[in-house]
């Protein structure tokens, strides 16, 4: 079971950092396609644009974005998988 803290631990890792828009939503939405729905991607990228991007896009295909977190130039997404 996932918690809603720290703790979450991912299904699936993505490492998008270096990556640059569209890379960093194009290989999120690749991978959210691998796990089963009710699973969790961490997705870690340093493209400015990702925070605004993947939040935009969780929100419009349905996905939840667990926790966001962001450490100097990384962000960090914990998206949970609501869908097929």
């Amino acid at each position: 079971m996932h918690k809603l803290n720290s703790d979450i631990v991912p299904d699936a890792e993505l490492d998008c950092v270096g990556f640059y828009c569209p890379m960093p939503i194009a290989m999120t939405k690749e991978e959210i396609e691998k796990i089963d729905v009710g699973q969790v991607l961490k997705v870690e990228a340093d493209d400015p644009a990702a925070e605004e991007d993947i939040k935009r896009w969780a929100k419009h295909v349905g996905h939840e974005i667990l926790k966001f977190e962001k450490t100097g130039a990384i962000m960090t997404f914990f998206i949970k998988r609501m869908k097929k």
